[in-house]
């Protein structure tokens, strides 16, 4: 992966290369997915932060629940009447002592969708090389370009310049 990038001072700033960007991008030859923005922290109320401000955790982790409380009726209700024990005329599927197991089987349907939920949502384990530079842990942030074409690049950097960048700085890793 190429990229060509520029260190911004605060989130406005950022803001502004990104919309500027996003404005010239059909003129330039790219398009808003090879827009990258990185930043050590979340930045509310910034566009360039919005795209990442929605999760679809907590509706994963709700279908996890229901499939693990489902499995946790269906477990429990199997197992009794596979192994039918003498209950004086009581019924072999009892409601309240299989709560325990339905709610036990539903909290981890719902544990474990939200962890691989988390694992894929942030990409991980991943081995390919992401942008990054060591000033984003010192409060900058970073906004860039992946894969320019080259004949663009002059045009970036002087966007990047006239929007306030600290530095501009060129990407390139190895595959």
């Amino acid at each position: 992966m190429k990229a060509i990038y520029a260190l911004f001072p605060g989130p406005a700033a950022a803001q502004d290369a990104y919309d500027e960007l996003q404005r010239l991008g059909a003129s330039l030859g790219i398009d808003g997915s090879k827009i990258v923005v990185v930043s050590s922290e979340p930045w509310e109320g910034y566009d360039f932060s919005d795209e990442h401000a929605k999760s679809p955790m907590f509706l994963f982790a709700t279908i996890g629940g229901i499939a693990g409380a489902i499995l946790g009726y269906w477990l429990a209700a199997y197992t009794q009447t596979a192994y039918p024990l003498p209950t004086g005329g009581m019924p072999i599927v009892t409601s309240w002592t299989n709560g325990i197991i339905i709610y036990e089987v539903m909290m981890l349907g719902a544990i474990l969708t939200t962890f691989v939920t988390l694992l894929v949502t942030a990409g991980l384990p991943n081995t390919k090389k992401k942008l990054t530079d060591p000033e984003i842990w010192t409060g900058k942030i970073l906004v860039g370009v992946t894969d320019p074409p080259e004949r663009s690049r002059a045009a970036l950097e002087s966007t990047f310049r006239q929007t306030g960048a600290v530095a501009v700085k060129d990407f390139s890793s190895p595959a």
